[in-house]
């Protein structure tokens, strides 16, 4: 689960981190009010969406302005005129590609004075299954280009967790970045407040970009995205009720009401899968045979009839999809339930695509018996290749 950059501000605020003045605002009625409220003289506002690269990003609506979504004001009313030429646009970046998102929040704070931009990330490291620090000297907005292109700029170390975090990791950080003087002790202080709300509140990542050094010497995050483990939230009802649904996908969100692994892809055919490494598995061959998967669904080892027959539909309201792929190795998983399911859907909301179904393994006889028995125009297949084969052809035609 990820949150905004204000909501993230708020919460490494709680901890003691050194973060600028700043307030939400939803309604460009508010934002005059909320740029008041700061000190100025400088405000910056921003744009709040789940996506980076905001500020190099550009709105679909001629009326939003030539600037992205990070801009400069120099006055109360001029925080407010940028706060509305923002809201309620749609703000393209490179991560959120071609659609864009939805500005439907403001950001406002206290500009801040900037001697020095650095990176500074924690996030889980799946190889060492530990958590990593990472840094560089060159923060700011090009740093996915240093990471191509300068990787030698960019430390990284993960954190034995028999220790924890020490002083000396913070002082690591220090001279990789070229802190000196007071901004090393700071830096130390910092990396241990930061690595110790990584762990209290389950995230999985924690960006700063920029760090920066202001003109006083002092160390400042000047940004801030969170991103938190989704099967530990159940612990943190805090961190629950920050999570905005507008920025989710819509199909993303139904199956997490009903505890189906959904992932919306960008290709035409839908998959029903039966567990992480057969679905990764399904939709690797589908792309040897040509074509590209819709998604990834993984509707688990206890799926009963109501979660596939949801887990169907939430594959046939994708306008993408061409053809789906059901892919069903029954184990814990019982290959009856997938049919009744399947064939319960189909009846909901109709078969508009060529849909190809493969059952193996227990009560595969009953299962193909349902779908046989069904009168609907399904193409059986016998193993994982012949399905894949099957799908691609009926689709690509």
């Amino acid at each position: 689960m990820n949150i905004h950059e204000y909501q993230a501000k708020g919460l490494l605020r709680s901890y003691g981190a050194p973060v600028s003045d700043g307030r939400a605002v939803l309604r460009a009625e508010e934002a005059k009010a909320a740029a008041g409220e700061l000190d100025g003289p400088v405000w910056v506002v921003k744009a709040q969406i789940h996506a980076g690269g905001r500020g190099k990003g550009k709105f679909k609506e001629a009326d939003a302005g030539e600037k992205g979504g990070v801009r400069i004001a120099k006055s109360v009313g001029e925080a407010e005129a940028e706060a509305k030429a923002m809201l309620g646009r749609t703000l393209v970046t490179h991560q959120t590609g071609p659609a864009g998102k939805q500005v439907n929040r403001i950001y406002i704070e206290d500009g801040a004075s900037i001697q020095t931009e650095l990176y500074l990330a924690l996030l889980v490291d799946r190889q060492t299954s530990r958590i990593s620090f990472v840094c560089s000297t060159e923060g700011g907005m090009d740093i996915e280009e240093v990471a191509a292109e300068t990787p030698e700029k960019i430390l990284s170390f993960a954190v034995d967790p028999a220790t924890g975090y020490q002083a000396f990791h913070g002082r690591r950080i220090a001279f990789m970045l070229g802190l000196s003087g007071k901004q090393v002790k700071q830096c130390v202080g910092l990396m241990g407040t930061l690595y110790r709300m990584f762990i209290e509140k389950d995230m999985e990542m924690l960006e700063i970009n920029p760090l920066i050094v202001t003109t006083d010497g002092d160390l400042k995050c000047l940004d801030a995205k969170m991103g938190f483990d989704g099967n530990a939230i159940y612990r943190h009802p805090d961190i629950a009720d920050l999570r905005d649904e507008s920025e989710e996908d819509s199909k993303e969100l139904e199956a997490s009401k009903y505890d189906l692994n959904y992932i919306a892809l960008d290709g035409e055919i839908g998959c029903m899968v039966n567990g992480a490494g057969l679905a990764m598995a399904t939709m690797d061959i589908i792309k040897l045979y040509g074509a590209e998967p819709a998604n990834f669904l993984d509707v688990g080892g206890g799926a009963t009839k109501e979660k596939v027959t949801e887990a169907f539909k939430i594959i046939t309201s994708d306008p993408q999809v061409k053809g789906i792929l059901v892919n069903i190795f029954g184990g814990i998983m019982r290959c009856d339930v997938i049919a009744e399911g399947v064939v319960a859907a189909v009846k909901e909301v109709g078969l508009k695509v060529p849909l190809v179904v493969r059952l193996e393994g227990t009560m595969v006889a009953e299962g193909k018996k349902i779908i046989n028995e069904s009168g609907l125009d399904v193409i059986a297949a016998d193993n994982l290749k012949d399905g894949a084969e099957k799908i691609v052809k009926a689709v690509k035609g």
